[in-house]
């Protein structure tokens, strides 16, 4: 009878100290999440991120309604989609950046990743009828080239 209490007691306490180790690692993972959501948080807040967040909503609105109507094959609904990727990839880059960054998001910045994006639509939109050596061609890869380079002004 003793040794079942002793054995009992020893479980217990193993348990006890799982049950500990498991906790403090879940409170370090869920202070690391929440300091993860906060510096989220600071990002989606900042008026650059707004600012591309509501161009690709408006091609988010204007690619389902010409999906709506027309077949994939549709330039317009092709160069919708891609617009819709390239202000995608301007989110994306936004959310990666660290907290520390988030005094720099500004309108200004918002708009250089939106109109970046325009570019890169133009770009791509020539790149399908033009040579790579066309005029037209240089001249809008140098403008993407240009919104780059001040956008990288911006964020260092």
């Amino acid at each position: 009878m003793r040794q079942l209490f002793i054995i009992s007691a020893i479980t217990a306490c193993l348990a006890v100290t799982i049950l500990c180790a498991v906790s403090d690692a879940s409170g370090q993972t869920s202070a690391k999440a929440a300091s993860e959501g906060r510096d989220a948080v600071e990002i989606r807040s900042s008026a650059a991120y707004a600012e591309v967040l509501l161009r690709k909503t408006e091609l988010q609105a204007e690619t389902e309604g010409l999906a709506a109507e027309y077949t994939d094959e549709f330039p317009k609904l092709a160069e919708a989609r891609y617009a819709l990727e390239a202000v995608e990839r301007e989110r994306l880059r936004l959310l990666s950046l660290k907290p520390t960054a988030a005094s720099r998001l500004t309108l200004a910045l918002g708009k250089l990743m939106v109109r970046k994006a325009e570019q890169e639509v133009e770009l791509w939109t020539l790149r399908k009828s033009l040579q790579e050596g066309h005029p037209d061609v240089k001249r809008a890869k140098r403008k993407v080239e240009i919104y780059e380079a001040a956008i990288k002004e911006i964020l260092g």
